[in-house]
């Protein structure tokens, strides 16, 4: 597994993701902390994703790989 850099995902990106939600304020901690859980889970997705593709005998990652594998992950 690759583990991601710092800068995977950016931090206004989760800020928007609560406010999205309905939050009105957002720490940083809380910024950091929904970052790390998405980064979890989505590089957990995309390795199950790129197995399905090469099981399939592709190269390409198709959307439906994505889906199936986020049934999966959970």
């Amino acid at each position: 597994m690759v583990t991601p850099s710092k800068k995977f995902l950016p931090l206004a990106a989760m800020e928007k993701v609560m406010k999205l939600a309905g939050a009105e304020r957002v720490s940083d901690r809380a910024k950091e902390a929904l970052k790390e859980v998405v980064e979890e889970k989505s590089m957990k997705i995309a390795e199950q994703a790129v197995k399905l593709a090469q099981h399939a005998g592709r190269k390409t990652v198709k959307g439906g790989d994505v889906k199936l594998a986020a049934k999966g992950v959970g």
